[in-house]
């Protein structure tokens, strides 16, 4: 089905190949995982197979490459988007029109088929990504999730030999993960279609999968193989495997079921109580949240929200895509009208406030982070928001300008090295991998060090080790003083980084609390540790290390 030789692919004006050399073979019906660090190539190797890459990037691009008997650099992608469905990471990018059923039907009626198998391939597509109640939304009012549903269906509505997805999970809830996961499944057993996706939260996908292939960012190349055989020999890990390579568990579990032996064989010990002498106080409110109510047209997104939040905390927003999270946040920076109730920051009730002064206190990083860049380099991205916060009211002297520039090319520099951007301070921002524009479209926003900290999706398309930056960033500025609500359904990042987590379900707040009692009791949003160890109390595998080794 697909065949690369000795490919090697470098964008137009780019220091260095984002493909080198690449040797791959995958056979038809095969269901493989592609993973690897941000900028290792993923999403260029993806692309290369419909002919993207190079027809639309540019570039040089060396090598063989021939999908379904068809050469991607011979053919165009129009010819070869009736072999290869294509999703995108960003399913924005994608759509045509503005409604969900015309942007399934879209393609079907531009390739002249006919009406009465239009109707059927569309009830079919949204029967699969479970889209039915969603049939006549405009696209503008779903959530992130929702649209990456509407832009598989769109794919499988044209029944594609070979389908490729660029981290289709990444804006999707456990439970509809789990849903589009299945139907995936069930598409490669029952269809024999191959499938190839892109993904970093292993954990999700590899109960699925058949065959990993690992790109690296050094000149070790890829690893392609089984997946246990692959895991073996990098450092990629789920929480399960982590804890599974820690305690020389053999043969490698996968998942939380294939665990579940090892784990019943475990004496874990019960802890000690520890009595807390001085119960410490939580900082003061910095964001209260009474009973607001927000509509789109005739649909209700939020029904009597209240939340209180301190300064000081960092703060998890989970639920269900389409819950009402991204409105959420939303309203708090006065991008949607709230209908009834109130919002106070700092004691302050945000109607009356000035945009600016809104600005200066809260910073807010939406799902799309494309929406945020617009200058030529990423360092320039940084330095935009430090010049607008400079005093423009009166004439200044040319020394204290320069030393105004100076402190703003130092403070950019010194964010950008925390964010790990360091070596990308000169490339164009739109130019990056969606991970690393993910980091650029943040990075202006935490120069301003604005006093709370809205993160949508943050850590989508993020691999292991910048989310642990990002996380160490984040406990920080909480313990500097700055709060961050943080939407996301990265379960384990949940585990491991947050004070608090508060679920919405259906535009109302159902639970709220700390995350071990919350986590424990949800059956979605369950860390892999506490599906291991219900009794334990434990959301990450250092916690189970530590319960086993106790120090002393």
């Amino acid at each position: 089905m697909i065949s690369l030789r000795d490919v090697t692919f470098t964008y137009p004006g780019a220091a260095r190949p984002a493909l080198k050399s690449v040797n791959l073979e995958i056979a038809s019906g095969c269901f493989g995982l592609v993973t690897g660090p941000s900028g290792s190539g993923k999403s260029t190797l993806l692309r290369c197979l419909n002919g993207l890459v190079p027809h639309f990037s540019g570039g040089i691009l060396s090598g063989s490459i021939c999908v379904a008997g068809l050469n991607p650099v011979q053919a165009s992608p129009q010819i070869m988007s009736r072999q290869v469905g294509f999703v995108f990471q960003d399913p924005e990018t994608q759509f045509v029109v503005d409604r969900v059923e015309d942007e399934v039907v879209f393609a079907m009626e531009n390739l002249a088929f006919p009406p009465q198998e239009i109707q059927a391939r569309l009830d079919n597509a949204l029967d699969l990504a479970g889209l039915n109640a969603l049939r006549n939304r405009r696209l503008e009012t779903l959530s992130g999730g929702e649209r990456q549903r509407v832009a598989l269906a769109a794919v499988l509505a044209l029944k594609p030999g070979l389908l490729v997805l660029d981290e289709p999970t990444s804006q999707l809830d456990p439970e509809a993960a789990e849903g589009i996961l299945q139907t995936l499944v069930r598409l490669n057993k029952n269809l024999g279609l191959t499938i190839l996706l892109a993904e970093h939260r292993l954990e999700r996908v590899l109960p699925f999968v058949n065959s990993l292939i690992y790109l690296n960012t050094d000149e070790s190349g890829l690893i392609v193989g089984e997946p246990r055989q692959v895991l073996s020999h990098i450092d990629v890990a789920s929480p399960v495997i982590a804890l599974a390579k820690q305690l020389a568990w053999r043969p490698l579990p996968l998942t939380v079921q294939e665990a579940k032996p090892f784990a019943a064989s475990m004496h874990l010990p019960v802890p000690e109580p520890v009595e807390v002498e001085h119960q410490e106080q939580p900082g003061e409110i910095a964001l209260q949240i009474a009973d607001i109510h927000v509509s789109y047209e005739s649909y209700p997104a939020l029904k009597g929200v209240s939340l209180t939040v301190h300064a000081g905390e960092i703060l998890a927003l989970m639920g269900s895509n389409g819950a009402g999270k991204t409105t959420l946040l939303r309203s708090l920076v006065g991008l949607v009208r709230v209908n009834e109730g109130s919002i106070q920051l700092f004691g302050q009730p945000t109607q009356n406030m000035d945009p600016a002064n809104l600005s200066e206190l809260i910073g807010y990083l939406p799902q799309d982070p494309n929406s945020l860049l617009f200058a030529e380099t990423v360092q320039e991205e940084l330095l935009f928001t430090l010049h607008a916060r400079q005093p423009h009211s009166r004439p200044m002297k040319k020394v204290r300008a320069v030393e105004l520039e100076s402190e703003a090319v130092a403070q950019s520099t010194q964010m950008l090295v925390q964010m790990g951007l360091a070596d990308l301070a000169a490339a164009y921002p739109r130019d990056l991998s969606v991970g690393q524009r993910e980091r650029v479209a943040l990075a202006p926003i935490m120069v301003a060090r604005p006093r709370i900290l809205l993160l949508d999706e943050p850590t989508r398309g993020l691999d292991t080790a910048a989310k642990d930056q990002l996380a160490q960033i984040l406990r920080t500025w909480r313990d500097e003083g700055h709060t961050i609500i943080l939407v996301t359904h990265d379960v384990e990042l949940v585990a491991r980084l947050v004070d608090r987590v508060a679920i919405l379900e259906a535009g109302s707040l159902v639970a709220a609390g700390n995350p071990a009692e919350v986590l424990s009791t949800s059956p979605v949003f369950k860390p892999q540790m506490l599906q291991l160890f219900p009794e334990a109390g434990c959301l990450t595998p250092q916690e189970i290390v530590d319960r086993l080794n106790p120090p002393g």
